[in-house]
């Protein structure tokens, strides 16, 4: 009896274990517990092809460009147009991201500027190398580098909600970055992508007098100036810097009591010989006004020098882009 009862509860074991392993896996079928996926980021849509340049979506477009020292009319493919910018804009044995970051930028400032004007002032030209209306432009400045950086960026520019961004650049920003309104006068607003950001403008080989520097002008050259700007002023006794911006920047510099926007007064003085409104000091001295201040350029957009020293510390062309512009996507507009 004993040896039955034995033989039964061998059995119910063997069928409970022929059973276990069933239920184990039946229970497996249910995915385990994890974090949700984070979602893909919603790429943005593509802007078309500005109209006046005639080209159909996803194909590269064609330039006709007034070449200023020829005084002529020159067809070419929009890529050769972007390599005579990088050429004529940054120097050619820049660190290769630094030269990619300057493509980007070229590229997405043509096609803002013909969306934006349709055409050049000059004739029927799309844009021209004149820097007072467009980009500095050097075909003989263009290297294999720069041919390599063109191409490896092919066709990518800066959106920012489905449109072209003003794709704005300075030689350095004296440290800190500026809004399009401190900087440039801007009437339309500050952009959302343009914010104040820090800017490694700290590399050795800039030169000195773009670091720190002074212009002097006389009093009448300072009248002249003032009057160019839209604000005519007969005589001054002193002269001051008015409210700054948020990077620090003069937003206006006071003749006695009259304000001229600080921007415009140093376009009207030069802007070679007035590198920046990020003034330290502005002080007259009989007839002589004296500026100090730090930086080269308007300070708005991407610093030239800030792009040379994250890419020297190994920062790719899309980190540089993001850096100086915030919440733009890049996207490749024609293979």
């Amino acid at each position: 009896m004993n040896s039955i009862k034995f033989r039964v509860l061998i059995i119910a074991l063997c069928v409970l274990m022929l059973f276990a392993p069933a239920c184990t896996r039946a229970k497996r079928t249910e995915p385990p517990d994890r974090e949700p996926a984070e979602p893909a980021p919603q790429q943005q849509k593509k802007p078309p092809i500005p109209q006046a340049l005639g080209a159909k979506t996803g194909q590269e477009p064609r330039l006709r460009v007034y070449i200023k020292d020829e005084g002529r009319v020159q067809e070419m493919a929009f890529e050769e147009y972007v390599a005579g910018v990088v050429g004529g804009e940054i120097k050619n044995d820049w660190p290769m991201e630094a030269l990619k970051a300057q493509a980007i930028i070229a590229r997405t400032f043509v096609l803002k500027f013909v969306e934006e004007k349709g055409k050049s002032k000059y004739g029927n030209a799309h844009i021209s190398t004149d820097i007072e209306e467009a980009q500095a432009w050097n075909m003989e400045a263009v290297n294999d580098r720069i041919k390599q950086a063109v191409n490896e960026t092919r066709g990518q520019v800066m959106i920012y909600e489905g449109k072209y961004v003003n794709a704005w650049f300075h030689s350095n920003a004296g440290g800190k970055t500026a809004t399009a309104v401190e900087g440039l006068n801007y009437k339309d607003g500050n952009p959302p992508y343009i914010q104040v950001v820090d800017s490694p403008d700290d590399s050795s080989m800039i030169p000195p007098d773009e670091m720190n520097w002074t212009a002097v002008f006389s009093k009448d050259q300072v009248l002249e100036a003032a009057r160019k700007a839209g604000k005519p002023v007969e005589d001054f006794s002193d002269i001051s810097i008015g409210e700054r911006g948020p990077s620090g920047r003069a937003l206006d510099i006071k003749l006695d009591s009259v304000s001229i926007p600080a921007p415009e007064l140093r376009i009207a003085l030069g802007s070679t010989e007035m590198k920046s409104t990020l003034l330290d000091e502005v002080r007259l001295e009989g007839d002589k006004v004296v500026f100090k201040g730090r930086g080269y350029g308007h300070g708005v957009g991407m610093s030239q020098w800030g792009a040379y020293s994250m890419a020297k510390q190994g920062k790719k062309a899309k980190d540089i882009i993001h850096h100086y512009f915030k919440n733009v996507e890049i996207v490749k507009m024609w293979p």
